[in-house]
């Protein structure tokens, strides 16, 4: 009689990744996303604030911002991430929680930037209405 086919546990392969690497924040009104890169703009680790398990208007707190970014960094360090730039976007309530927690978790922080698309002009205008 056959033997049955042994499951294969699938082990994800820790890479080793460079000491130096930049940490982009998107903070909109619904919810905080933080991806972890190297210097070239490869991803090493990502969180959201969904992923942390928070549901509905909680992803949107400054709670839910310092968790997920905890879990990132927490990621990235065990890889060998040791310096970060940060990039700060949008204008959500988790950008200040989220740039401490990273902090406290053991990351050096090098330089804080944002990067918030600004229009110069705007949009076009819709045409004018006519009655």
């Amino acid at each position: 009689m056959a033997e049955p086919a042994k499951k294969r546990k699938s082990k994800k392969k820790s890479k080793k990744v460079d000491a130096n690497g930049v940490v982009h924040i998107k903070a909109s009104f619904n919810n905080t996303i933080i991806t972890i890169t190297d210097t070239k703009g490869n991803g090493i680790s990502w969180a959201t604030a969904g992923k942390a398990g928070f549901k509905g208007s909680k992803k949107s707190t400054p709670f839910a911002a310092q968790v997920a970014a905890q879990a990132a960094a927490k990621e990235s360090m065990d890889m060998g991430l040791r310096k970060v730039e940060v990039w700060v976007k949008g204008p959500g309530s988790g950008r200040e929680s989220t740039i401490r927690s990273i902090q406290a978790a053991g990351l050096e922080i090098t330089a804080i930037k944002d990067v918030t698309p600004i229009p110069h002009n705007g949009c076009r205008p819709s045409k004018k209405r006519r009655v």
